[in-house]
């Protein structure tokens, strides 16, 4: 009797996470569109709040940092209160601060307190990114409890799809409404629409995540550790998430530039800027679905690799590429690729890597970590583009090219250390040459600029797969 109970009680429980699977995606969906109406233009917006390249770096870093630190009290709270109650709270505040972001472009287009409203983007976007991290642990244990292990890769895979799809078609409507309007002197009013708008699609997520079964689970405080614990141990999981913190570093001394070149070397048009912005989108969504098989059947840590090599090859793309078709084709392909072999081998290497009871806690140190890489990251790049750059050369050229050779920097001290957790296939022989890309690096190095066999130590002979 009792086993037949312990069934039913089962088949229900799957048949609830399967409707929460389904409710994920619509509330994805509601979020995404928030995120691509307010997220997605606020160096746009900063820019037309006089913003300058220092201000756009600050803004990044500092709204980076908080966003990783908040996981902290954020995994905290979990020991006390409900994933969902957590996740219900903060992403109802997110909602509400949207409304005061829309009031800056009111206030600018008005002509009041126009030399401060750059600062005030600053305090209330980073409090917006802050609440909102502190609900990340929670979802992301929340998540973890309903997708299957074995078809992690695959459900993300399509909910990113789908997610993207329609936060896709809410940018490019935006940037089209922006560039018709910024002939008649109203973009700061359009601006103030659209983070109203990011308010109310934020709420309507808010309204999903209210109807989306969660597991009972409740962190214990004995599975706390301290952060010093954490790095200490430095196992293979502690090395993947030092990676991160390193190669966030890397990416952060130029991804916060590459919008502002787009648009102040350039020239683009909002319109033009948004149609190379949304062709990166469509190339990461025409790749997340071969990034979640591939994660699924040859592991996360191959697919890391890949990722780190294409963010190598971004930034070198951005320097030698002026037009609008060669940024579409070139950088924007390589970050698309990048982009999509990240964010599923990140949150899969973890779920793959930790017990549930110490999954929100390691993902908020790794967050963390990533957090401080940001920061650091952003205010380097900020400082060379304003003023560590040699005279001959454009700032944000330079600054690319500084982080290609980080990034390069990361992956080949980094990755052979970090080992798969998971049983996978091996890769087919004619995968060869992608297969081994910092190997080869290693090797060729040597033919091409004659470097001294002993300076390559131990990466001699890497086979980093």
């Amino acid at each position: 009797m009792k086993k037949e109970i312990s069934n039913i009680n089962n088949h229900n429980n799957e048949k609830l996470k399967e409707k929460a699977l389904d409710i994920s995606i619509k509330e994805g969906t509601a979020a995404s569109i928030s995120t691509n109406l307010g997220d997605g233009f606020i160096t746009p917006f900063a820019l037309a709040l006089n913003a300058q390249p220092i201000h756009i770096g600050v803004l990044n870093s500092i709204s980076g940092l908080l966003a990783q630190l908040a996981q902290y009290p954020g995994t905290r709270l979990m020991e006390k209160f409900t994933r969902k109650k957590i996740v219900l709270w903060f992403v109802f505040f997110q909602a509400i601060i949207w409304l005061f972001i829309s009031a800056l472009g009111i206030l600018m287009w008005k002509g009041l307190l126009q030399n401060y409203l750059v600062y005030g983007l600053i305090v209330f976007y980073s409090l917006l990114v802050f609440i909102g991290g502190i609900a990340v642990p929670a979802w992301f244990s929340w998540m973890g409890d309903i997708v299957p292990p074995e078809t992690k890769g695959r459900y993300f895979s399509k909910r990113n799809r789908i997610t993207s799809f329609f936060g896709l078609i809410a940018a490019l409507s935006a940037a089209f409404i922006l560039d018709y309007y910024k002939t008649k002197g109203l973009a700061l009013l359009v601006f103030s629409v659209m983070f109203a708008l990011a308010f109310l699609f934020r709420f309507i997520s808010y309204i999903l995540l209210r109807k989306q079964y969660a597991p009972a689970f409740k962190q214990k405080k004995r599975d706390f550790f301290s952060i010093w614990d954490f790095l200490k141990r430095y196992d293979n999981f502690g090395k993947f998430a030092v990676y991160h913190g390193f190669f966030n570093f890397a990416v952060m001394v130029a991804s916060p530039f590459f919008n502002v070149y787009i648009l102040k070397e350039l020239n683009f048009s909002y319109s033009m800027f948004m149609i190379t912005t949304v062709s990166y989108t469509i190339f990461y969504l025409i790749f997340l679905e071969l990034a979640g098989k591939f994660s699924d059947k040859y592991g996360n840590r191959r697919l890391t690799i890949i990722a780190n090599t294409f963010f190598i090859i971004t930034p070198l793309l951005y320097s030698i590429v002026r037009t609008p078709i060669g940024i579409i084709l070139l950088p924007q392909l390589s970050a698309g690729i990048a982009s999509a072999a990240s964010s599923i081998s990140f949150s899969n290497f973890i779920y793959d890597s930790v017990s549930q009871k110490h999954r929100s806690i390691c993902m908020t140190y790794t967050n963390i970590l990533i957090g401080i890489g940001t920061l650091l990251g952003s205010l380097t790049g900020g400082l060379i583009v304003n003023y560590f750059h040699p005279s001959f050369m454009s700032p944000y050229i330079f600054v690319f090219l500084v982080a290609a050779s980080l990034r390069l920097l990361v992956a080949v001290y980094f990755l052979p250390q970090i080992k798969e957790v998971k049983k996978v296939s091996r890769l087919p022989s004619s995968y060869a040459v992608v297969s081994h890309p910092i190997h080869f690096l290693n090797i060729e190095s040597t033919k091409v600029i004659h470097l001294p066999e002993k300076l390559l130590g131990k990466f001699k002979s890497l086979k980093i797969f």
